[in-house]
């Protein structure tokens, strides 16, 4: 059977939850044994998100093959588990860069470049590329319907119909249906609106999901459903839930998965609800009936913007779902610790967690939070950023290396922490220097570690070998390694060339651990990443849950 193409639009605002809605469909899919993959459209012009502020827009998601893509791709992986890669994400810089360079090369034979065939064409490639034997291809379109950016793809989609016919592609439009309280009703006009811009591109959706505060009453859908030239049974509620991990159930129950193969021709008769969630119903429940609760700190640089953090936010939960517990994030600004005492802020907490970052903003703050940890034997994990700034302060405070800093932020006497100039990627050496581009130089990707016997790590892991995922352009210096473990700090993970530091721990405090990769973004609600499962676990033993 050929591939089935979803392609999920979104209008009248942003932030409705494609990619959210587009992961929970594909749970539901392979609840119901199909094989799916997800793809991201993004109409920005950067060629990825690599170079972005978090604040711009959220977190930066690094694949296996080391592409650095939007936040969606997260969504994707926790809800499916298929790991995403390089070809399911991307761009229109990506786009543009990839036509231009054929037009400079002279492979359009001194035609005229247009963005239709041009783009449309390359768009299109994209979306049908590195398809194997999958049932379903779900492609997610970024943006607002209406947004210019976003013309070229919506374009492109258009045309994937004609190519592929109406029995291979289906038409998913996401869209709003806001509650006017003075007037005591839901609003349809916005969703009517936004269904009249997809049909000036000549795109008719052949469902609607419709996001709501409130039930949506019958005569509403069927007012939908007659402006917006769909079938009523097609117009489907989405409505709000507690945990994200309650929308495959609930887009179940409104029919989402069966009008998807209703469109497609695939729905046995009696087979409506042919699927097995019961996985979710278990994640579901334990979100919703913990045994107790842990109270942990996030000191970070982005904190006014959660999406900043977003799988570092699900991988504390997996870590919770994993010892039947809630774990309350206690997101706190790292720069209050450059004027504050921290234990006005940490005192109640049952540990403290560091999470990545760039630049010297909040970096002495970060320290100062590490050196509480210690000192008062609270738990603590670092991730990358915050591996680094673990490390200078045990140079400081116990190896008595005062001048310790990182490079990143000044020349220092001391450098702890420096530009990562060589590193081995598979059989090759990769060279970066301080005048390197900045888009998509940092070591990225998975990369592996050798534990060390006998350590924390190598506990918590149950191996002497891992793979993880990487975003970082500067390392810990190799070279103050012996000084350091002479002062109580193990490098208990290196690269297995010994030249890369990749984990360090305190053995003689109950839970200190820090790496330099980003473990959050392997975690799974099914498959709660073990260094978050044990960090939990830890903040339990803290508050004597257990």
């Amino acid at each position: 059977m050929a591939a089935k193409y979803i392609f999920i639009t979104g209008g009248v605002v942003s932030s409705l939850g494609k990619g959210l809605a587009s992961a929970a469909l594909g749970a539901i899919l392979q609840a119901r044994g199909y094989k799916v993959r997800l793809r991201k459209l993004d109409p920005y012009i950067n060629v990825d998100p690599g170079t972005m502020s978090p604040y711009q827009h959220g977190e930066c998601y690094v694949t296996d093959d080391g592409a650095e893509t939007d936040l969606d791709l997260g969504h994707y992986e926790r809800f499916t588990g298929v790991s995403s890669r390089q070809s399911d994400n991307v761009t229109t810089g990506r786009i543009y860069s990839e036509v231009l360079a054929k037009e400079r090369r002279g492979d359009y034979l001194g035609g005229t470049v247009q963005v239709i065939p041009h783009i449309t064409d390359a768009i299109k490639e994209f979306v049908q590329s590195d398809v194997t034997d999958e049932d379903f291809i779900l492609c997610e379109v970024g943006g607002t319907v209406g947004d210019i950016e976003s013309l070229p793809f919506l374009e492109a989609i258009r045309q994937v119909r004609n190519d592929l016919g109406r029995a291979n592609t289906c038409y998913l439009h996401v869209t709003l249906l806001p509650y006017i309280s003075v007037a005591g009703e839901l609003k349809t006009k916005p969703t009517q609106h936004s269904v009249k811009e997809l049909l000036s591109v000549g795109i008719q959706p052949d469902i609607l999901l419709c996001r709501a505060d409130t039930e949506i009453p019958k005569g509403e859908k069927r007012k939908i459903a007659l402006f917006c030239n769909v079938k009523e049974e097609c117009v489907i509620p989405a409505l709000n839930v507690d945990t994200i991990y309650d929308v495959p159930n609930a887009y179940h129950k409104e029919g989402l998965d069966v009008e998807i193969l209703r469109h497609f021709d695939m729905l046995e008769a009696g087979k409506e609800d042919d699927v097995d969630l019961s996985r979710w119903d278990n994640i579901v429940d334990r979100v919703r009936n913990p045994e107790g609760e842990v109270n942990i700190a996030v000191i970070g640089k982005y904190v006014e913007l959660l999406d900043a953090y977003k799988s570092l936010n699900e991988s504390l939960i997996h870590g919770g779902i994993a010892n039947n517990v809630r774990v309350n994030i206690n997101w706190i600004e790292s720069g209050r610790f450059e004027d504050q005492d921290p234990a006005d802020h940490l005192g109640d907490m049952d540990a403290i967690l560091v999470p990545g970052g760039f630049g010297e903003r909040g970096a002495e703050g970060k320290i100062a939070a590490v050196k509480y940890a210690r000192e008062n034997k609270v738990p603590y994990f670092g991730i990358c950023f915050g591996m680094q700034m673990a490390v200078i302060e045990a140079a400081r405070n116990l190896a008595g290396i005062t001048d310790a800093g990182s490079s990143e932020f000044s020349d220092c006497k001391e450098p702890i922490v420096g530009l990562l100039t060589e590193w081995k990627k598979g059989n090759r050496v990769e060279t970066r220097a301080d005048n390197s581009d900045m888009g998509g130089t940092m070591r990225l990707g998975a990369y592996p570690c050798a534990l060390v016997e006998g350590t924390k790590a190598h506990e918590i892991y149950g191996g002497s070998y891992v793979e993880e995922r990487h975003r970082h352009r500067y390392e810990v210096n190799v070279a103050y390694k012996d000084r350091l473990e002479a002062a109580g700090m193990k490098f208990s993970g290196l690269s297995p060339d010994g030249v890369l530091p990749e984990i360090v721990e305190i053995p003689d405090h109950p839970w200190f651990v820090a790496v330099q990769y980003h473990p959050e973004l392997k975690s799974r609600p099914f498959e709660p990443h073990p260094l978050f499962s044990s960090f939990v676990q830890a903040a339990m033993e803290k508050s004597r849950l257990v």
